[in-house]
């Protein structure tokens, strides 16, 4: 069914259906409520482009994917933010449009959108530390909603990020009580603000434990796994190498193990190793005992809620920025244990 084929059955105008269908306050709660039902009745499903006719929207989300290396293109928490972020937009009639952009053309991408009515709103991947697209997206009046956040400037946004310094913070401290002292981190690209704030739980509990901190120790690349094998495996050949890994990524872990094990050594016996999973679908860490200690997130509820935030603002531009800091959940798995001094095992 079309959208005039229901106006014609409701005897209202193209204009005023579209409006109702998506909640427009200027329309009347009876009409809104008669023109749903009679959606659900024909089982009516809106044609966007025609929706963006009536109602002047181009009824479409723009994600700009900032390219550092090809290496982005296929990072598997871009693809589940995403599949989040999509269910959202399908509930409520919009599409989403994707963009791969050179990360130092960006901004020029974001114009080229706005210029051409391409979207109405677009949600930012990967902040840096000190981030010029907000005050960009702010000077050029498009809606954005921030995955992440930008900690070195004062200008008011919305985002949505999960805690990386208290997870970091808590997930260190677990490594201490266990006996860890010499503990590595390895982390991703710490101009990202995610990353900096990885560092910075780390940082904070091993000053607070009176641990010196070591920057042979502390290692930030694209989260690859060959950066896991090459950090761990030169840490691992130091006289005193580290009894526990702290890294920010499934895939980083991976090159990790593999490190451990051309080593000789065993994973959760000798070297212990927490991660950061994002609750990727691809990889459940969930067994009766998880492969591997994490702290987790779901990254496809942090597009969900990313999604729905943005179309608020969409909806009524005049409401203030808003926020939403998610916690982490620390899950004990078999990739940790109690220090072992390796010398005395590998005498007995």
């Amino acid at each position: 069914m079309k959208l005039k084929e229901l106006a014609d059955k409701l005897g209202l105008s193209q204009t005023t259906v579209s409006r109702a269908l998506n909640g427009y306050p200027e329309v009347r709660e009876e009409t809104r409520m008669r023109v749903q039902k009679a959606a659900t009745t024909y089982n009516y499903r809106p044609n966007t482009r025609a929706m963006g006719l009536a109602t002047g929207r181009s009824m479409a989300i723009g994600h700009v994917i900032p390219v550092y290396s090809k290496n982005e293109v296929v990072n598997p928490v871009f693809g589940e933010f995403i599949a989040g972020a999509s269910q959202t937009y399908s509930a409520n009639g919009y599409e989403l449009l994707l963009t791969v952009a050179d990360a130092q053309n960006e901004e020029d991408t974001y114009r080229k959108l706005v210029a051409k009515g391409a979207v109405d709103g677009v949600i930012v991947h990967s902040p840096e530390r000190n981030d010029s697209r907000v005050a960009m997206l702010r000077d050029i009046g498009l809606p954005f909603v921030i995955h992440g956040r930008v900690s070195e400037i004062d200008l008011e946004y919305s985002w949505i990020d999960f805690n990386n310094r208290r997870a970091f913070q808590q997930a260190t401290q677990l490594l201490l009580d266990l006996g860890h002292e010499k503990i590595a981190l390895i982390n991703g690209i710490e101009t990202l603000n995610f990353a900096w704030l990885r560092r910075q739980g780390y940082t904070h509990a091993l000053e607070q434990a009176g641990i010196a901190l070591d920057p042979s120790l502390m290692s930030s690349a694209e989260m690859t796994e060959g950066h896991g094998y090459s950090s761990a495996s030169a840490m691992l050949k130091k006289p005193d190498a580290p009894t526990a890994f702290l890294v920010s990524s499934y895939m980083i872990a991976l090159g990790v193990r593999r490190a451990i094990s051309h080593a000789g050594l065993q994973m959760g016996r000798d070297v212990s190793v927490i991660i950061h999973d994002d609750e990727l679908s691809f990889f459940q860490n969930n067994d009766p005992v998880p492969q591997f200690t994490a702290t987790r997130s779901s990254v496809r509820e942090a597009g969900a809620k990313a999604a729905q935030m943005l179309l608020n603002i969409i909806d009524d531009p005049s409401i203030a920025p808003v926020s939403e800091l998610l916690e982490a959940h620390l899950t004990i798995g078999s990739s940790t244990g109690p220090l072992k001094r390796l010398k005395a095992a590998n005498q007995n």
